[in-house]
């Protein structure tokens, strides 16, 4: 590793923060991470209490490689931080009316499981996996990992949208190759975990069924926050800097480019080069707010759409679950009518679908001896669609949830639970700066996609740079991975 002489400092040690520090120390840049939590992770957050330990989430790891790309910059094993563990199945789906649904990529099974739903959709499911095969290639292989910074570069990957039909929702693919609507939704489904509705979130992101069925789905020993603790131990053996606990409330600016950070405790720094892995409202609004780009982009990034909000339950129970698997999707009795009450309605449902994580059946150190860790996320409308006060609401919406569960899967679990605490979208804004709540950022649909998003570089201040959620090419840890390698991408050129 040569020393360029060059600085920069990362805002937000969150996956894609920690991610383009590793890169950017990797490559000789002195690099300084600055997260204004107790502990790096962003909305990889984690708890501990009662014995039991909670992720904030995310909790699905797919597309290891692009993890051990990090460490192999350098010529070292990610094993020598982190052990990811396979999960399988990858999920189980479960319906009102009690059927199961196991999804993994052991091909034979998981065409049995389709069969057994309706075996006339093998052979569409089948064809389906081409087009995601397809998508993949495009979307996530050729553009997942390149900074969109001019139109001229959207005009060019525009024969491949066109030819895999980007402008049609993920959902209406999937219907095209399959008729069961329980398959529909466990096909499309996936869009909900980078905050994207199935129904209008763009075809290119069934890429994400090929994405897990090339590298499996994984969860790392110790938690989420484990990996993020291999990655912190990571770019402080290359040399670099990380300041917990002191948020960034300034990007100071000079000659037209950002040239300083200051922090709350009134720390500052001077930078050669800029990132934000923060909310892009918060950075360009609040941050920039004494520049006039930052006026005016923060005015602009406002007007775009942001995807929901989440209702996360943490809870701690006595006794073993080992026929629930690590992750499990507990359809509602509605679909597309659901997904309009949380992303365009602003009705918070009274019924739900679920994600159910049980992260002990896989490793049980992840609480006290005979007890288990769950929670279970509802997707919500986001704070500008349903401004419901959810200090006063929260224990309701949390015990309907609990119910729905104890009746539909645990029979006794209210009776069972030794802790139990809520996350709502309030906490996302207040801990993460999160604009109204949004658990993701900008809505992942195509005119929000490429570069319709937040660029990597901004246009006008040449050495800001952003990464992580609200960037290309999107949430998720693949893509806020992928948009660090990206951005350092730009931020090394000349070097």
């Amino acid at each position: 590793m040569s020393n360029t002489g060059k600085t920069a400092a990362v805002i937000g040690a969150g996956f894609g923060g920690l991610a383009l520090a590793i890169r950017l120390q990797s490559a000789g840049v002195a690099t300084t991470l600055i997260e204004g939590r107790d502990q790096p992770g962003g909305r990889a957050y984690f708890w501990r209490r009662d014995g039991f330990t909670f992720d904030a989430g995310p909790t699905v790891i797919t597309d290891p490689a692009c993890l051990e790309e990090l460490w192999a910059l350098s010529g070292q094993p990610m094993g020598r931080d982190v052990e990811l563990m396979p999960v399988s199945p990858f999920y189980r789906l479960n319906w009102p009316d009690g059927t199961n649904f196991d999804y993994s990529n052991d091909e034979p099974a998981l065409r049995a499981e389709i069969a057994r739903l309706n075996p006339a959709d093998v052979a569409g499911y089948a064809k389906f996996l081409d087009y995601a095969a397809g998508v993949y290639r495009e979307g996530y292989e050729k553009l997942g990992h390149v900074a969109f910074l001019d139109f001229a570069s959207m005009i060019r990957a525009a024969p491949a949208l066109a030819k895999y039909q980007a402008w049609r929702s993920v959902y209406s693919v999937v219907s095209s190759y399959v008729q069961d609507e329980r398959l529909r939704q466990a096909l499309s489904f996936h869009t909900l975990l980078v905050g994207g509705n199935p129904m209008s979130t763009s075809a290119i992101y069934a890429l994400i069924h090929k994405l897990e069925k090339a590298g499996g789905v994984w969860f790392a020993r110790g938690g989420t926050n484990a990996l993020v603790r291999g990655m912190v131990a990571l770019f402080e053996r290359l040399g670099g800097t990380l300041r917990l606990a002191d948020p960034v409330v300034e990007i100071g600016t000079a000659g037209g480019k950002a040239d300083s950070v200051r922090t709350a405790s009134g720390w500052s720094g001077r930078f050669d080069m800029v990132a934000s892995n923060g909310d892009v409202v918060h950075t360009y609004r609040d941050l920039l707010g004494s520049s006039p780009r930052g006026r005016k982009a923060g005015r602009a990034v406002t007007r775009k759409r942001f995807s929901p909000s989440l209702f996360v339950v943490h809870f701690g129970v006595r006794g073993g679950w080992p026929g629930i698997p690590h992750h499990m999707i507990l359809f509602g009795p509605r679909y597309g009518p659901l997904l309009s009450d949380i992303y365009r309605n602003g009705v918070v449902a009274g019924d739900f679908s679920l994600y159910l994580h049980h992260p002990t059946v896989t490793d049980p150190s992840l609480a006290p001896e005979g007890c288990s860790t769950f929670y279970a996320l509802a997707p919500v409308p986001h704070l500008g669609k349903a401004p419901i006060d959810w200090d006063s609401f929260q224990h309701e919406y949390a015990d309907r949830i609990l119910g729905e569960i104890e009746r539909r899967l645990m029979p006794g679990l209210r009776d069972r639970i030794v802790t139990r605490f809520h996350y709502t979208p309030v906490d996302f804004r207040r801990d993460l700066n999160a604009h109204l709540g949004s658990a993701f950022s900008l809505e992942p649909i195509l005119t929000q996609s490429a570069w319709f998003r937040t660029h990597n570089r901004d246009d006008a201040i040449p050495n800001l740079y952003f990464v992580g959620a609200g960037t290309h090419p999107g949430a998720g840890i693949p893509g806020v991975v992928g948009s660090a390698k990206a951005t350092a991408a730009l931020m090394l050129e000349g070097l």
